[in-house]
């Protein structure tokens, strides 16, 4: 991106020789980062480099074991964010900060409300400025909604509204495309080129390549906590990114030998299931995923694909249908029931649907089989037995740290992410080395939020398990992924399948003629 916005004769932030421990263990060291009044600066690493730590000390959320941070040239001590935001810092966190049951402009002046003689909160005025701001910046969003009836990309311009009406000159933006359609991705990086334009300064902590060559002025990389380099974006190719930051080269191919499916391990037949709101969501639904084959699920976000996983495990009810898992009826058994069956889950959501944040990660890995004698007897858990089943776990997936009795929420996102699939696929073998069937193994969106490195894992995973005889399906909106990874495609559009591709035969054009509702005979 060329962005002629950046003046480079004015340093808004200098981090320099940061370092944070936490106990033994080293989040940073040494870092230094330097961004200019009217740039997008990108951080770019691995799951765990500590690169939100870095910003989370910009912000005043952490404080650093040594290093200087000077803005605008003063050295500052930024001990809480309210110092931050007093100097023009504003944070964009992965995973929202919002009061769902309020209004967007309620959230947004929340703690600074405008007042009326007498000490009043001032509504209309507040309604006024958000609609002010939100044309400002292009960032469009009805003032009246509540946060909790409006999509994930517009919570995020909520967010960074509320960020600019604090009077943020930099904007720290932690994961932002990471719960985005591919639509809203585009949008973003508008309201970003945007922000530059007005001279605002925007840092961006992430690990998609693509984007950072689409909106990023200067890449800084880090891995494992330290400093490896600062470029050019316009300079640098993707290839040469993803090796700085992983620290090898990383193939963007997925290899993968030709399937060879059997027998129907799942078979969903006119399924038929509503919303949240009663309204019909699958539609006369059918589908049946083969051993030894990975099904991916392609659409537009908001099709039914979440409904669809709900239902086929246990958490949505349907209305009519069957669900069959080799030859078994499990249509609206329990959750447990139908993971008994066969169906493993790596869900969409990791925090609300795969994790316990406040257990511990070797917990965690045991969610499902606590009750097995091998990790509890007569209702007392064994520890030691745990313990050992999660460093196996941890070691073969590169889960970091290492350490297994931290809580789950100290981990990043993407490892977090690691002990849900870990545990998943570990349930997998025991359940087919027990019952000698195939298994079923769900992905929803397996690489949400992951580097160039773990996504190369996580593929390498999912077909490891189709190679052994399991079936995947596999649920994603990243449509290169679907492509790259599954060997058929189904493509849902309103709570239907309209058609199902080879994936050697299929492009972007069939795929998205199918996604908007046209019918693959059709084209």
């Amino acid at each position: 991106m060329n962005n002629s916005n950046i003046d480079y004769s004015k340093k808004v932030v200098e981090m320099k020789k940061i370092t944070k421990k936490f106990g033994d263990f080293v989040a940073n060291e040494n870092i230094d980062l330097t961004v200019h009044k009217g740039e997008v600066h990108a951080l770019l690493g691995e799951n765990g480099a500590g690169k939100s730590t870095l910003m989370n000390i910009l912000y005043g959320l952490y404080h650093p074991t040594d290093g200087e941070i000077y803005i605008n040239n003063e050295l500052v001590k930024v001990d809480n964010p309210n110092i931050a935001i007093s100097k023009g810092i504003g944070m964009v966190h992965q995973h929202f900060m919002l009061v769902q049951p309020f209004t967007v402009a309620q959230n947004i002046v929340l703690g600074i409300e405008p007042t009326k003689v007498g000490g009043t909160i001032d509504m209309k005025k507040a309604i006024d400025d958000v609609k002010e701001l939100s044309d400002r910046y292009g960032l469009y969003v009805d003032p009246m909604s509540k946060v909790e009836d409006i999509t994930v990309g517009m919570q995020q311009r909520v967010e960074i509204l509320k960020a600019l009406y604090r009077g943020a000159e930099i904007l720290i933006l932690d994961e932002p495309t990471a719960v985005l359609t591919p639509q809203e991705i585009q949008e973003l990086i508008q309201i970003i080129r945007n922000l530059t334009k007005e001279g605002k300064s925007v840092i961006i902590i992430t690990h998609k390549l693509k984007e950072i060559k689409a909106v990023a002025d200067n890449c800084t990389i880090i891995r494992r906590g330290k400093y490896i380099d600062t470029v050019k974006v316009c300079e640098t190719s993707e290839d040469d990114l993803a090796a700085m930051m992983v620290g090898r080269e990383v193939s963007f191919k997925v290899d993968k030998a030709e399937a060879s499916p059997k027998e129907t391990v799942l078979e969903i037949q006119n399924l038929l299931a509503k919303d949240n709101r009663k309204i019909d969501v699958i539609n006369n639904l059918s589908l049946e995923v083969r051993a030894g084959e990975i099904l991916g699920v392609a659409g537009i976000d908001g099709n039914g694909q979440s409904e669809l996983v709900e239902v086929l495990t246990g958490l949505r009810k349907a209305e009519s249908g069957s669900i069959k898992v080799n030859g078994k009826e499990v249509i609206n058994k329990t959750p447990i029931e139908i993971f008994k069956t066969g169906i493993k889950n790596i869900p969409e959501d990791r925090q609300k649907r795969g994790l316990v944040l406040d257990f511990s990660v070797s917990e965690n890995m045991i969610l499902q089989n606590y009750k097995n004698e091998k990790f509890s007897k007569n209702g007392i858990l064994n520890h030691d037995a745990i313990s050992e089943h999660a460093k196996t776990i941890v070691e073969r997936f590169d889960i970091r740290p290492t350490d297994y009795t931290v809580q789950a929420r100290a981990l990043s996102g993407g490892n977090q992410q690691k002990i849900i699939i870990g545990r998943e696929v570990d349930n997998i073998e025991t359940s087919k080395n027990r019952e000698n069937e195939p298994q079923v193994l769900i992905a929803t969106q397996p690489t949400r939020g992951l580097d160039v490195g773990a996504i190369e894992f996580v593929h390498k995973a999912l077909i490891k398990q189709r190679d052994e005889g399991n079936a995947v399906l596999l649920v994603s909106l990243e449509l290169d992924e679907v492509m790259n990874v599954s060997d058929r495609i189904a493509v849902i559009y309103e709570g239907e399948i309209v058609g199902i591709v080879d994936a050697k035969d299929a492009d972007e054009n069939t795929l998205g003629f199918m996604m908007a509702g046209g019918k693959k005979d059709e084209q």
